[in-house]
């Protein structure tokens, strides 16, 4: 595609960032996953992710690799550049420095750090900044971050398996396995793209789960692994124990039960003890420990929890074509709702077979 500055090449090249910044979900925590194409005379001279653990920038890597060639270019960054500096000078300094002649941003940083500081130095310098190019796509890529900063919570993807009744294991616990194993490998590669992944304690306790990442490649991308066990029932025997050292685990529990936790401290699990361990606080907790995007896999009651507290924003739902009957155990617990024009409303933005499961994806519609 020619560059003419016209919106059509403008978010096809936003397009490309996009889906370089996909590249880093998971591994950036905290700091956002961003994507950055340099591109001059129509030619993509450089580009770049968030590297893991959240250096280098996006807008570095994009910079070293197009060298020279950034003179003259645009860059597409998908989120506002850092104006701080923290570990690494900031990026909006390095595309003037540079000699990048114009800066197209999908959306702004909502980090009281930035928050439009790098647009206005970017500005100042003499650059064409144009904003909002795609920013509604951009918006769902750095949800994580928004609510982070903003709501002081991970963004929240709550992941269900189930039966076209709505049914997660028959009346006696049995599960394995309801989906097949393409829907299992997508719930996979769906734990690589999330900070952590969070179950209650009934899930950890009935299904020993090791909650890791298991595709060939993705192994290195398994998140941090949170139970949520108010009275701290987790045994340090257990599969998440005896691969704590491998894989972190944080237990959130009761503060009271905290004086138990020395054996699963001692296999290498942390054991945060809170006044009211709540999932409000729970979620709270995992915020201010710099966690962005949060997976919730497992157990009826902690998914009716977050949804009454209205916590979930997306939904990851697996349907297997069978039915287990209303003997089985329902994939969410109660949620008290007595009127139906008054319950939460949810945006399929995604549906698609995964061998003979149908998979479908959908966003919580908030009022602005």
């Amino acid at each position: 595609m020619r560059f003419d500055g016209s919106e059509e090449a403008d978010a096809a090249f936003m397009h490309a960032a996009l889906a370089l910044g996909e590249r880093g979900q998971g591994t950036t925590w905290p700091n956002p996953a961003v994507g950055c194409v340099l591109v001059r005379e129509g030619r993509v001279v450089g580009r770049g992710w968030t590297r893991p653990g959240g250096r280098p920038h996006a807008e570095t890597i994009a910079l070293e690799c197009a060298g020279e060639a950034a003179r003259g270019s645009t860059a597409y960054v998908t989120l506002e550049p850092c104006a701080n500096w923290g570990r690494t000078p900031p990026c909006a300094g390095a595309l003037i420095e540079a000699g990048v002649a114009r800066v197209v941003i999908a959306c702004f940083d909502p980090d009281p750090r930035v928050d439009g500081k790098g647009i206005a130095w970017l500005r100042e310098a003499g650059l064409e900044v144009a904003v909002g190019t795609l920013a509604d796509r951009a918006m769902a890529a750095h949800l994580g971050l928004y609510r982070r900063i903003l709501e002081g919570r991970p963004m929240v993807t709550l992941k269900l398996a189930q039966s076209t009744d709505g049914r997660l294991a028959a009346a006696g616990g049995h599960s394995q396995w309801i989906t097949g194993e393409p829907a299992r490998r997508e719930a996979h590669r769906l734990r690589a793209t999330h900070d952590a992944i969070m179950v209650g304690s009934g899930t950890a306790l009935i299904d020993d789960p090791s909650l890791t990442c298991r595709i060939a490649g993705l192994e290195h991308r398994s998140p941090v692994r949170v139970v949520l066990d108010r009275r701290l029932r987790l045994p340090h025997t257990g599969e998440l124990a005896r691969t704590a050292r491998d894989v972190p685990v944080w237990v959130i529990c009761d503060a009271a039960e905290e004086s138990r936790a020395d054996t699963l401290r001692a296999a290498g699990a942390e054991v945060l003890g809170l006044a009211s361990p709540t999932p409000e606080e729970a979620l709270s907790v995992l915020a201010r420990r710099g966690i962005t995007r949060l997976l919730v896999e497992g157990g009826s009651t902690l998914a009716a929890a977050l949804l009454r507290a209205d916590l979930i924003d997306r939904l990851h739902v697996a349907t297997a074509p069978m039915l287990i009957g209303g003997d089985g155990l329902p994939s969410v617990a109660a949620l008290g709702v007595t009127r139906v024009d008054r319950t939460a409303r949810w945006r399929r933005v995604d549906m698609r077979r995964l061998g003979s499961d149908r998979l479908e994806v959908l966003e919580r519609v908030r009022e602005n």
